[in-house]
């Protein structure tokens, strides 16, 4: 067992398909995942042909529960010294959770629980797609630790101050329909159809323009915390890729011939 990947990891027709693969321990991040991890981040980063990422854990129990906590322990027995917010100096550094400029979508498909780490990763996805059974939470609180992945600072961003403070202080979990009517879950399935809802968002992620995609990404996240003037005049990178880019010309081109655009990515 040991060792089977941690991540299991899959291309095709431009979809890479990402499963942390220890359903054993409800798919817990143990160093060795992280590092798995960082490569297939890096790989979908790099690799012009895929446009968008989907990640999910393995087995229908949990799409992640976090850190593995047995690991930690024999971390701390050897001296090792406690982790805090970030992952830098870290084996995987720069987690999916820290990888600000990663300009391709990711889509997280979540059923079971996804608590601590696993909650903190769903958070740093661009498009979540849950079971109704899911379970979500930050228990750090409980543990004598803090949600260093990025828990803190997302959750307080992207829910109701009152709501995230009651979660990250206590520990208590938080069902996915509360999650859903707040905003933070795109669309809340049976389980029998979460995987045709994951396929329809990634079938228009993969129909959109690649460039077009990148771009968009790239200045509604950096200019989230800038005054609305500074987001106007700010340069970002995947825009100007964009801008003078063939698919830029191919979508108008193909609206007035009135047929399906070709995007190159180019």
């Amino acid at each position: 067992m040991s060792d089977q990947p941690r991540v299991l990891y899959q291309k095709k027709d431009h979809v890479a398909r990402v499963t942390i693969n220890r359903p054993a321990v409800l798919n817990a991040l143990d160093l060795r995942t992280h590092q798995e991890l960082a490569e297939i981040w890096d790989d979908v980063e790099r690799d012009d042909d895929v446009r968008v990422a989907v990640l999910t854990g393995a087995g229908d129990r949990a799409f992640s529960v976090g850190q593995d906590l047995k690991e930690r322990a024999g971390l701390d027995a050897a001296g090792t010294p406690p982790s805090t917010f970030g992952s830098r100096d870290q084996p995987g550094w720069p987690r999916l959770t820290e990888r600000f400029d990663l300009s391709k979508p990711v889509v997280a498909r979540v059923d079971g629980y996804a608590l601590g780490g696993g909650l903190e990763l769903v958070l740093a996805c661009d498009v979540v797609i849950a079971s109704y059974r899911s379970v979500f939470g930050l228990p750090e609180a409980q543990l004598g630790l803090v949600p260093g992945a990025g828990g803190v600072f997302r959750l307080i961003r992207q829910l109701p101050q009152k709501i995230a403070m009651g979660a990250l202080l206590t520990g208590r979990r938080i069902s996915a329909t509360t999650l859903h009517m707040h905003g933070l879950i795109n669309e809340l399935v049976s389980v029998d159809l979460l995987d045709d809802r994951v396929d329809g968002w990634v079938a228009d992620l993969v129909a959109s323009a690649p460039l077009s995609v990148r771009a968009i990404k790239e200045a509604a996240l950096r200019s989230v915390d800038m005054p609305l003037r500074e987001a106007f005049t700010a340069t970002y990178h995947w825009e100007q890729q964009r801008r003078h880019s063939r698919d830029a010309v191919e979508g108008p081109r193909a609206f007035a011939e009135k047929r399906t655009p070709r995007w190159s990515g180019c």
